[in-house]
């Protein structure tokens, strides 16, 4: 034998009767999950009184542990797992999930029906939102959000439901007679508006286009408020499609802030609106809103509500800039999260689920962030 040939391992499964697996050996030191999983418990330690609340002590056959179930759809944003029963499969043979979730070597994966059904549960207790809070006010997490520089944005979530089911409410739409549910609609010299149509698939969701030359689509808006300093995520939700719903939950978002004070709010120029500029000012904010300069069809420049006490300060312009930064954060939420088009009906369901993507979104930052030095 020349010295430094390799025999040929063979390819034959052993086979053998015993096998111990550390899982913790197997996820690296550095592997950002540890990082994330490390904060994500910490938050869900600070949330065990709600756990409580939600699942009291009573007879009957344990249910999945609501720590387990979060840490699943936290796993199912970071990878954008489609389903639940992908997830599932996945939970089987990655022995990385099951360390991030806290399942045993030796564990079954639970069945995709029981865990739809007992995190339908769990949300409908508003713990996405409480996650959210909860991972913020770690005090490693707390020193990097900012407290008084803020920016808001909207972004469509295209409902699960097409638009063959936007029907009618008194039931006399102009459809071919054919059968089968998916029989074609009859859409043409029909004028369909939220007034008179509902989506007979998910009624909440409203049809709604974003701006002109756009197509309309069945949707909800997700909100989110995020802070300039790291461009964190500290609020969102998701609500029905309208012409005034963006700049009514930047005022719900910042209403529920605990702390109080001057702060500054940077949006686009959809926000732009002399109701909304002052209902601000009353809450002691700051508007750095884009200024609305279109013209208008008369041939004359819309009037802004945006005037030369803010736009002639610097902190304006430093708004303008940080203020993009929350696309980022739909871009995500969108692509990787698997959310541009939701797979949940009802406008609960997908506000939890938007929440909990905002959490998501969040902890696969905080790693870097909070290596960063100071």
């Amino acid at each position: 034998m020349v010295l430094g040939d390799v025999m040929r391992g063979s390819d034959e499964r052993s086979g053998s009767l015993f096998s111990y697996v550390d899982l913790d050996a197997r996820v690296g030191r550095a592997h950002p999950l540890r990082a994330i999983r490390e904060i994500a418990n910490a938050a869900l330690l600070d949330l065990s009184a709600d756990f409580a609340t939600l699942y009291p002590r009573r007879l009957g056959r344990p249910s999945i542990p609501p720590e387990r179930l979060l840490r699943a759809m936290l796993l199912q944003a970071f990878y954008g797992i489609r389903s639940e029963r992908q997830l599932m499969e996945r939970m089987e043979f990655d022995l990385l999930f099951r360390w991030f979730v806290g399942l045993g070597i030796d564990d079954a994966a639970w069945d995709h029906s029981s865990f739809t059904k007992n995190r339908d549960r769990l949300l409908a207790g508003e713990i996405a939102g409480k996650f959210l809070r909860a991972v913020l006010a770690q005090p490693r997490v707390r020193r990097l959000v900012s407290s008084d520089h803020f920016s808001v944005d909207g972004t469509l979530i295209e409902a699960w439901a097409s638009l063959k089911s936007f029907r009618k409410t008194d039931g006399g739409d102009n459809d071919p007679d054919r059968p089968g549910r998916n029989a074609e609609r009859g859409f043409h010299k029909e004028k369909r508006s939220n007034e008179t149509h509902r989506s007979t698939t998910d009624p909440e969701a409203r049809l709604y286009k974003k701006g002109d030359g756009q197509p309309a689509k069945l949707c909800y808006i997700g909100h989110a408020l995020m802070e300039n300093r790291h461009g964190l995520a500290v609020d969102g939700g998701v609500t029905q499609a309208s012409g005034t719903a963006e700049r009514e939950a930047a005022l719900a978002m910042l209403d529920r802030r605990s702390a109080r004070g001057r702060v500054t709010l940077g949006a686009d120029k959809a926000y732009d609106v002399r109701q909304f500029i002052g209902d601000l000012r009353a809450r002691q904010v700051t508007p750095h809103v884009a200024i609305d300069g279109h013209v208008r069809k008369s041939g004359k420049p819309r009037a802004t509500a945006i005037d030369r006490r803010t736009t002639r300060h610097r902190s304006y312009d430093v708004s303008q800039r940080c203020r993009k930064r929350i696309e980022e954060v739909f871009g995500w939420i969108k692509s990787s999260a698997g959310l541009a088009k939701v797979k949940l009906r009802g406008r609960a369901k997908v506000d939890a689920a938007f929440t909990l993507a905002l959490a998501a979104y969040n902890l696969i930052r905080l790693p870097k962030l909070l290596a960063a030095p100071a």
